[in-house]
């Protein structure tokens, strides 16, 4: 076996989906290499083409990245079909990844495949993870679009690293407004006999706080990032190939009352001064606004609204693919992820370590010329320990320290059954224990086995037209208090904890894609229903309660993407999405989600200029629906006033994005564009996210329209 074809092969498996030939009855390694090496790479992409596999998966090309000028992965995959990010909270900005409508906690987070995030990581991960050194990003929406991420109830978002095939580097580096800048590097070296592939990647960015109603308290705080990744992929023999990735990735978020030079200089020094203040006096002030009117003027002590994150990762990956014979090959993998995280939530601290650990050991057997069987087995563990010095101070603090421990077996058969008809089933067999281990909260709240069925077509009815159809189920343990209504916000109280059952899903996904000479387009209809959905609530004491749901919660997805190649030149592309939540569902959400939405690009490469330009619709929701209720003021008797309610009338809005480039030489491109080009922002033009609950308790989630504005950049990319 060739080094080139391990390393292809490798590719495949660290896909969601096994890749098998369309124009033949059995695996063609030359279109397996071209899918899942080169990608899609094509300059001018068009909407509805999918990728090449049995799955619907909908890739994401690091061109498209850089059109959007994408800092993070949050950035890079927003707006793409399917997938809304969620803005969660105004002042730590908190995001979350939504597929087909579901929440955030229930999309599982890939890097080459392998899962290198901890339950807690995806809550401050997302704006973290650097996109230099990213060839692609394949989304697979559905329960169980991975072999080895079952919990994954909304899908995949699997980042596929560069692969190097030459000597160079590249160094990309921006500034902007709102105290934009972005440094990012990526080295790539190969050795003389092809047989090593080395790649160093080193990203910075860093974003100011956004307050766009002048109010001093930010609708999207100031985030700090540093990255730093290292990945190898050595041909030991031309029968093994290994593959190692190492990474930390730090990041820093202040949120709440606006720095700029009233506390400090710097985010360090300025966050020190804040919780400082608190240690000297921890005393509430008397109002947090002029008048008690969060549209008002911030009058509140500093720490009153500060929210600071502090997180440090390290992630490593190991994979070895070993070729048996002709008919038999192995992929053993392992990855870990340490999270660490040191917090202040308005009075509150929260530090915590979670340590995550993989293991999978996978056979691939050629059964014949048309089926390839897989199967295998992995482990998944992770321990999560928690302390806050606030909340101990409570005797009866309960924290939300876990244990939590997978072990599965699985097998998948992928048989193309004619030339037009393909066909993976695969079967995964769970036990699930999870353990909140507070000894003041004794005894195991989940020892479950779950089976775990999905079975993927995809039928060519001729050259053009292909459907795809998917159907399966997924689980998840809910495990973290972060998941909805800022809950850690009332931590000091402690926690209490009633779930007994995995969140479990089924799902139905169609998809009818065309591809012809100049339009592509794909039409999909998906189905997700969930039982013991995880919420969060507040128990007879007031503390905050993780529990479920006892009605089955749905949604239904509908999306059309179209692309049209005017010229050679000059493509635009069109998609529209519809998401329909049951009221179930509605009731679970901390924010409300989009429920229809149209995006409208173009992107024109000439003459060395490349000139994008995207425009995106959201439409109007009533905000009813999905349990908002607040009020702008607080009377001096500590109840609100009824005459201050906010609205439950969210407006449509549109926002628009331009980006321009052009390259002087071989080396060298300029590159200048605006984000938000409008400025629309919910509190500069409609109403702040601060709020007031009936209680007259204060909170910062009353979101529903985009909380940072425009922001014009210029930058340079130099490769050598």
């Amino acid at each position: 076996m060739k080094p080139t074809y391990i390393a292809a092969v490798l590719a495949v498996i660290l896909s969601p989906q096994f890749v098998l030939a369309e124009e033949s009855s059995t695996p063609d390694v030359e279109n397996i290499e071209r899918v899942s090496v080169m990608g899609v790479r094509q300059r001018l992409e068009q909407a509805g083409t999918l990728a090449n596999t049995i799955m619907k998966t909908e890739v994401i090309s690091a061109g498209t990245i850089e059109n959007k000028n994408a800092v993070n992965l949050s950035e890079a995959i927003d707006n793409s079909p399917g997938v809304k990010v969620s803005n969660e909270c105004s002042m730590c900005g908190v995001k979350r990844i939504m597929l087909n409508g579901m929440k955030g906690e229930q999309t599982t987070i890939l890097v080459d495949g392998l899962p290198v995030h901890t339950m807690i990581s995806g809550y401050y991960a997302v704006d973290a993870i650097p996109t230099t050194g990213i060839d692609r990003i394949e989304v697979a929406r559905g329960a169980g679009a991975s072999l080895i991420a079952p919990e994954a109830i909304g899908g995949t978002v699997n980042i596929i690293s560069y692969e190097p095939t030459d000597n160079g580097a590249e160094f990309d580096v921006s500034v902007g407004e709102n105290g934009y800048k972005k440094m990012g590097f990526l080295g790539k070296g190969v050795s003389e006999d092809g047989r090593t592939r080395a790649t160093l990647v080193a990203q910075y960015d860093d974003r100011d706080q956004y307050d766009a109603d002048d109010n001093g308290v930010n609708e999207s705080p100031q985030q700090e990032n540093r990255s730093l990744t290292a990945r190898v992929s050595h041909d030991v023999t031309d029968t093994d190939n290994i593959v190692l990735r190492i990474a930390n990735i730090q990041s820093e978020i202040f949120g709440g009352p606006m720095l700029d030079g009233t506390y400090a200089d710097g985010l360090a020094s300025s966050t020190g001064t804040v919780l400082s203040g608190y240690d000297d006096d921890a005393t509430a002030a008397q109002a947090l606004f002029e008048d008690g009117d969060v549209r008002n003027d911030f009058t509140g002590k500093a720490w009153e609204t500060s929210e600071w994150i502090k997180t440090d990762r390290n992630e490593a990956s190991l994979t070895w693919l070993r070729e048996l014979n002709d008919e038999w090959n192995m992929h053993l993998a392992t990855s870990y992820a340490e999270h660490d995280q040191d917090s202040f939530y308005e009075g509150f601290d929260y530090t915590a370590n979670d340590v995550m650990w993989f293991f999978d050991a996978r056979f691939n057997y050629l059964l014949n010329d048309s089926q390839l069987l897989t199967f295998g087995m992995d482990h998944r563990t992770e321990e999560m320990r928690s302390n806050s010095r606030s909340g101990s101070a409570n005797p009866d603090y309960v924290s939300d320290s876990f244990d939590y421990d997978v072990t599965g077996i699985y097998v998948q058969d992928t048989w193309q059954v004619t030339d037009e008809l393909e066909v993976a089933m695969a079967l995964r067999y769970d036990n699930v224990v999870a353990d909140f281990i507070d000894p003041n909260k004794p005894g195991t709240e989940l020892d479950e086995s779950i089976l775990s069925p999905r079975v993927d077509i995809r039928l060519r009815h001729n050259d053009e037209w292909v459907s795809r159809l998917s159907a399966g189920r997924g689980y998840r343990a809910p495990l973290s208090f972060f998941e909805t209504d800022h809950g850690i916000l009332d931590g000091s109280l402690g926690f209490d904890i009633d779930i007994d059952e995995l969140e479990r899903s089924n799902s139905v996904n169609y998809a009818l894609s065309y591809e012809g000479d100049r339009l592509t387009s794909t039409a999909s209809l998906a189905w997700t229903e969930v039982e013991n959905l995880a919420q969060l609530t507040t128990n007879d004491q007031g503390i905050p309660l993780l529990t479920q749901l006892d009605e089955k919660a749905s949604v239904v997805t509908t999306d059309i993407a179209l692309g049209y190649r005017l010229t050679d030149d000059l493509t635009l592309n069109l998609t529209g999405e519809m998401f329909d939540y049951d009221s179930v569902f509605q009731s679970s959400y901390a924010v409300a989600p989009i429920e229809e939405r149209i995006t409208l690009s173009a992107d024109w490469d000439i003459n060395g200029w490349d000139f994008f330009a995207n425009v995106v619709w959201v439409g109007s929701r009533d905000l009813s629906d999905y349990g908002y209720e607040g009020y702008n003021r607080l009377l001096s008797t500590g109840e609100v006033d009824p005459d201050s309610e906010k609205s439950t009338d969210a407006p449509s809005y549109f926002t628009v994005d331009l980006r321009v480039s052009y390259e002087l030489n071989d080396y060298l491109s300029l590159y200048s564009g605006v984000t938000n080009l409008l400025d629309y922002t919910q509190a500069g033009d409609e109403d702040t996210p601060l709020f007031y609950d009936a209680d007259g308790a204060y909170d910062v989630g009353y979101i529903y329209g985009p909380l940072r504005g425009r922001e014009i950049y210029a930058g340079m990319k130099y490769t050598f």
